[in-house]
C-alpha cells in the first residue's frame, strides 16, 4: 500500500491561499522567462518555444536567479502535497480519495476554492465538478 497523503476537501481548500500566492510569484516569473526565451527566439530567427532553457541560460546567465526561483516556488507547492501539473495554465493536483476512488483534486490558479477533480488516468481534459454528495473524505485508519 502507498504511502501517499491523501486530501480532504477541507485540507486543500485551507491551502489555496497560500498556494495562490505561490503561483502568483510563479506566473510573474514564467512570464518574465517567457518574455526573454521570445526576445532570444528573435535574435536567432526562430520560434521563441524552439529556444530552450539551456540556450536560454547560455545566452542570458542573469536568468539563473529567476530559474531557481521559478524551481522554488514549484518545490514549496509540492512540499505542501501538490502536484504542478501545468506552470501555463497554473493547475495543482493533490491526490484524494472519492468513493472507493483515488483522484486528483484540481486547482487552476485564480479559483478560490477546489470545485473540480479528475480520475488519475485522465488528467485536465478529464476534469469534473465535484458535486456535494461526494465530496472527499479523509481515510480513516
Amino acid at each position: 500500500m502507498s504511502n501517499e497523503k491523501l486530501f480532504s476537501l477541507a485540507e486543500v481548500n485551507a491551502l489555496i491561499p497560500r498556494i495562490e500566492l505561490i503561483m502568483e510569484k510563479i506566473q510573474r516569473l514564467r512570464l518574465h522567462i517567457q518574455q526573454e526565451r521570445e526576445h532570444l527566439g528573435h535574435s536567432f530567427d526562430q520560434c521563441a518555444h524552439d529556444v530552450t532553457i539551456a540556450q536560454l541560460l547560455r545566452e542570458k546567465p542573469t536568468l539563473r536567479p529567476l530559474c531557481a526561483e521559478l524551481a522554488r516556488a514549484v518545490q514549496a507547492i509540492e512540499e505542501l502535497g501538490g502536484v504542478c501539473k501545468g506552470l501555463d495554465l497554473g493547475l495543482v493536483d493533490f491526490p484524494a480519495r472519492l468513493g472507493d476512488e483515488i483522484v486528483e483534486l484540481c486547482w487552476q490558479y485564480g479559483e478560490k476554492e477546489i470545485a473540480y477533480y479528475h480520475r488519475r488516468d485522465e488528467g485536465f481534459a478529464g476534469r469534473r465538478r465535484l458535486k456535494p454528495s461526494s465530496q472527499p473524505r479523509t481515510p480513516h485508519h
